[in-house]
């Protein structure tokens, strides 16, 4: 759960880059491959990016959050979104979508496989038959120590970011923000590296069919070292 004061530097930040390529790029995708979706849900939506990107071009889309910190930004800049906080463990709308996004390595905040597979399960029932379901995970290659380093912010404030590895498929990532010399907030995410090929495995086990699973998203793309994973019902 991010406190308020977090999600408020996230937002203004800047930190809505990844979603915006994403966004890009699985339009393209969606091109390539005549797939039009009519209503989309992005998992673990932050402050609604990706939501907005999927509205702006005709597919009706909707959001989730843990953090209601982050869902009171969505729905303050897309009041034409609906928006749930709400846990992915337990979450399980009504309404079904022909595509299910989740993005930022939100999987890799769910530490425990048997969470993971209810999960998949639980998009696996809102999923229409024959959409899509679209995410990334951390590989484990991406994620070293690091001397922390700052990150242009403004005259006034300073943000600190330090990724660390303090045990065995684990990171964490420290966010520490300054006013000043004087620290205003420090805020540390632990995530957990899955091995994607059981990732793959408890989808197809819940019926999924594996459509990609690779370092990059668009086969043109210069590989990365993100799993970008495509699962469709």
């Amino acid at each position: 759960m991010y406190s308020e004061v977090f999600c408020k530097v996230y937002n203004e930040f800047g930190w809505n880059y990844y979603p915006e390529i994403f966004g890009q790029q699985l339009l393209k995708w969606m091109e390539y491959h005549s797939i039009k979706p009519r209503k989309a849900m992005d998992l673990a939506c932050g402050t609604g990016i990706l939501c907005r990107i999927l509205q702006d071009n005709g597919i009706v889309a909707a959001g989730m959050d843990l953090s209601a910190g982050m869902i009171d930004i969505a729905r303050a800049e897309n009041p034409d979104i609906a928006f749930d906080v709400a846990d992915m463990v337990t979450y399980r709308p009504e309404a079904q979508f022909d595509l299910v996004t989740c993005t930022g390595d939100a999987f890799n905040h769910i530490p425990k496989l048997e969470d993971l597979m209810q999960i998949f399960r639980n998009i696996y029932d809102y999923t229409s038959p024959g959409g899509y379901l679209v995410f990334d995970i951390l590989d484990e290659k991406e994620v070293s120590d690091s001397e922390p380093f700052e990150m242009d912010y403004d005259a006034h404030t300073r943000v600190w970011f330090q990724m660390t590895r303090p045990g065995e498929k684990q990171v964490n990532l420290q966010i520490r923000v300054y006013d000043g010399e004087i620290l205003q907030l420090e805020e540390n995410i632990r995530e957990t590296l899955h091995d994607p090929a059981q990732i793959c495995g408890l989808l197809e086990q819940v019926g999924f069919t594996l459509v990609r699973c690779a370092h990059s998203f668009l086969p043109e793309d210069h590989p990365g070292t993100t799993w970008f994973v495509i699962a469709r019902r």
